[in-house]
């Protein structure tokens, strides 16, 4: 865990199990992991999964640390106003941010910079240095609105990855689908993975 930790940030999009698995991935390849998880997303956690996430970060931290076997300080969870975690600076923005699932209000908040929020701060201070953010829309039909704040991202450099599933793997379960999506924003991270087989290799 040399590397500068990334940063994952979950929000109230239907889609639990894709951010859970992308921090599976993250946390098994060996990366430092700042975990953002806002109050509708742990709404929808509860509804989607068999987790039960409490609402206090420190004891979200000790629930997923030990479900997802983490090393002693591999993950650190922050609450919603908690200024004073290093992401919220610039001077120690991590690398790479993932908001997965990324809500349209997310998407809004992040395109306007309004920074009302850890979470929000911590993609405009991704933007402002220069780092990869990647945002995974979970929602359809996309509005005019949707599609505008995209491209407003877009140009500046940020990833829209939505979580469309290919199917050309043959997935064979729920998980399958969900796998192609979190390998592709591995893909993009540049993380070494299996989930799933390069095209053309089949």
């Amino acid at each position: 865990m040399n590397e500068k930790p990334i940063t994952l940030a979950m929000t109230g999009a239907s889609g639990a199990i894709y951010g859970l698995t992308l921090l599976q991935q993250l946390l098994a390849a060996d990366k430092q992991v700042y975990l953002l998880i806002s109050g509708p997303a742990q709404v929808v956690l509860n509804m989607e999964t068999d987790l039960k996430v409490p609402s206090q970060p420190k004891d979200v931290q000790q629930l997923l640390s030990t479900h997802y076997q983490a090393q002693a300080g591999q993950l650190q969870v922050f609450g919603k106003e908690q200024w004073m975690a290093p992401i919220a600076s610039g001077t120690n923005a991590s690398d790479a941010m993932v908001v997965c699932p990324c809500t349209s209000g997310t998407l809004a908040a992040i395109a306007n910079g309004t920074s009302d929020s850890l979470l929000e701060r911590a993609a405009d201070v991704v933007i402002k240095e220069n780092k990869k953010l990647i945002l995974v829309p979970r929602e359809m039909p996309l509005s005019a609105i949707h599609l505008e704040h995209m491209l407003k991202l877009s140009r500046i450099g940020v990833t829209i990855m939505p979580a469309n599933p290919g199917f050309y793997h043959k997935p064979a379960s729920v998980q399958d689908l969900v796998d192609f999506v979190v390998a592709r924003i591995l893909d993009h991270l540049n993380i070494e993975h299996e989930l799933l087989t390069p095209w053309g290799n089949h």
